[in-house]
């Protein structure tokens, strides 16, 4: 009697064996050989994975820090708001004095020689024009305290911040922006800036190398920082 044909026992786990009696292999892949690596044409290189940017550094309440475009952009404005008041006030006392020094410098005899200047008179006009430079200082001074301090306190912005969308705020967000913050700020940014030379650009460009909360010098005086804000 004739016994029918025996099949090899499949793995276990495996499918089951074809009608040729071999199961299929599971693996593409021969045991003991690797994949081949991907071939990369000449003059091309390999892919790799893109790195995802960091957030954006946040202030200690959660808010995103403003950039340094957006505060000097803020800054340019707010000083040309304060130059158009100085302009406003002082062009009419520097012109009347330049017409007088003028005036001076260019009379003229009846056979119309030049008449030799009054050095007293060039003085005293030297004089009124340099008093005249520092009354502008302390009117602009007192400007900036009005503007960077009382108007700055009631909301934390200028006219400035408010169209670059900044805000001033205290470093403890527990806290509110208050007089005392608004002067000190006032006191390093506009009073030392005014009398130190050189010291209003360190304490501007502070804050590109400051970490981690980009403050500028008179933000670390003050205990504030400046942030984005929606409006």
């Amino acid at each position: 009697m004739t016994q029918p044909p025996s099949y090899p026992t499949p793995p276990a786990g495996g499918p089951p064996p074809t009608a040729g009696g071999f199961a299929p292999p599971t693996d593409p892949t021969p045991a003991g050989y690797a994949v081949p690596p991907q071939y990369v044409p000449p003059g091309h290189h390999p892919p790799y994975a893109y790195a995802v940017p960091p957030p954006p550094p946040l202030a200690p309440g959660g808010q995103p820090l403003a950039t340094f475009a957006d505060r000097l952009l803020a800054w340019m404005l707010d000083t040309a708001i304060a130059t158009g008041l100085a302009l406003l006030l002082f062009m009419p006392v520097f012109l009347v004095i330049w017409g007088n020094m003028l005036t001076e410098m260019t009379r003229t005899n009846p056979d119309g020689t030049l008449v030799e200047p009054d050095p007293g008179k060039l003085i005293s006009q030297f004089a009124i024009l340099w008093l005249a430079e520092f009354g502008l200082l302390l009117v602009m001074l007192a400007f900036y305290w009005l503007y960077h301090v009382e108007y700055l306190k009631r909301g934390g912005q200028t006219l400035g911040k408010k169209a670059m969308k900044i805000r001033v705020i205290p470093l403890d967000p527990s806290r509110t922006l208050d007089r005392r913050a608004a002067g000190r700020r006032w006191l390093v940014q506009y009073l030392a800036g005014s009398f130190v030379p050189g010291f209003s650009y360190v304490d501007g460009f502070w804050q590109l190398w400051d970490k981690p909360w980009q403050q500028c010098l008179h933000d670390r005086f003050a205990g504030t920082v400046v942030v984005k804000v929606a409006a």
